[in-house]
């Protein structure tokens, strides 16, 4: 069984352009990509994608990710802050893979119709592995069909595709088309995009899997460090994939 988790770890200048609670629980951005990072550091798990990563998170990573290949993707789009300055050096926002083991880059795009979602996909060993920001807007039902058309070439072999998809379970199942599965969080799951109003909280990111199950799924608590909780799961590879 191969251990994957997927997190959007929320770039400053959205927060700081939304408003984010995290502003007033990290006002030092500094402390809050070091707190990032250490979390990071101490997961076990063989793959994690990641979302919303600053420049400066990035380097974060590298230098203290020793024995983990960190693959990335920069967006064209930089995003703009419109409320205060920027502390942050490195404005730029990614898309990052960390990969035990070896693997290669074989696409890195934005989407057509978003500068600031898209997708990264490496191929290991065991598996193509796609870390992706789906649009929150009808533009998603394209990047899907897109998604699953971009993995179409590795059939075969197991893919699986891990991030923020801003829409439910049912909607990216559908959207994907029947090859995938889709995590199956247990009753009483923790959200995984949380709200102050239980009304609001929200089940957006996934682990999407096609040619391999997908078991032992759950969410855990960011504790404050992102507006978005971690999802984990295994991913177990079907007989003859």
């Amino acid at each position: 069984m191969i251990s994957v988790a997927t997190w959007n770890v929320l770039h400053r200048v959205h927060a700081e352009n939304w408003g984010e609670d995290i502003l007033a629980r990290w006002p030092d951005e500094t402390e809050r990509i070091a707190a990032i990072t250490a979390r990071l550091a101490s997961r076990t798990e063989q793959v994690i994608a990641l979302q919303e990563v600053s420049g400066d998170q990035l380097a974060s990573l590298r230098a203290a990710l020793i024995g983990r290949t960190v693959h990335a993707f920069r967006y064209p789009r930089v995003p703009r802050p419109r409320r205060r300055p920027s502390l942050l050096h490195d404005r730029a926002e990614y898309l990052v893979l960390l990969v035990d083991e070896p693997g290669r880059v074989v696409a890195a795009e934005a989407f057509a119709d978003d500068p600031g979602k898209g997708a990264l996909a490496v191929r290991t060993a065991d598996a193509l592995f796609v870390s992706t920001h789906v649009s929150g807007d009808q533009r998603r039902t394209r990047q899907l069909a897109h998604l699953a058309g971009l993995t179409v070439g590795d059939l075969g072999h197991p893919t699986v595709l891990l991030g923020d998809f801003n829409t439910d379970r049912a909607t990216v199942a559908s959207g994907l088309g029947g090859d995938f599965v889709i995590e199956d969080l247990s009753p009483g799951a923790l959200p995984t995009r949380p709200r102050p109003l239980e009304s609001k909280r929200l089940y957006i990111d996934h682990v999407a899997a096609r040619g391999a199950g997908i078991s032992a799924a759950a969410v855990e608590d960011a504790g404050g460090l992102s507006d978005h909780n971690l999802v984990r799961a295994g991913i177990t590879r079907y007989p003859g994939s």
